[in-house]
């Protein structure tokens, strides 16, 4: 699936490269076949998932 000389680095490091972007569906496909979410949340090739990061919500703003 990819072009590296060598193998392509584990999915759950950070140095795999985006092969496939669609910021307007909000997901992008890396080079090792993971599909990383905007929120996070990321799709593994072995059909795992790992969930999002969901930053504290003690300070939500709201509009008046």
């Amino acid at each position: 699936m990819c072009s590296h000389q060598s193998s392509c680095p584990s999915a759950d490091s950070h140095a795999p490269h985006i092969v496939a972007a669609h910021p307007e569906q909000g997901w992008n496909l890396r080079c090792d076949g993971a599909i990383v979410f905007d929120d996070t949340g990321e799709l593994l090739p072995d059909g795992s998932v790992v969930a999002p990061y969901r930053g504290a919500v003690e300070r939500l703003s709201v509009a008046a």
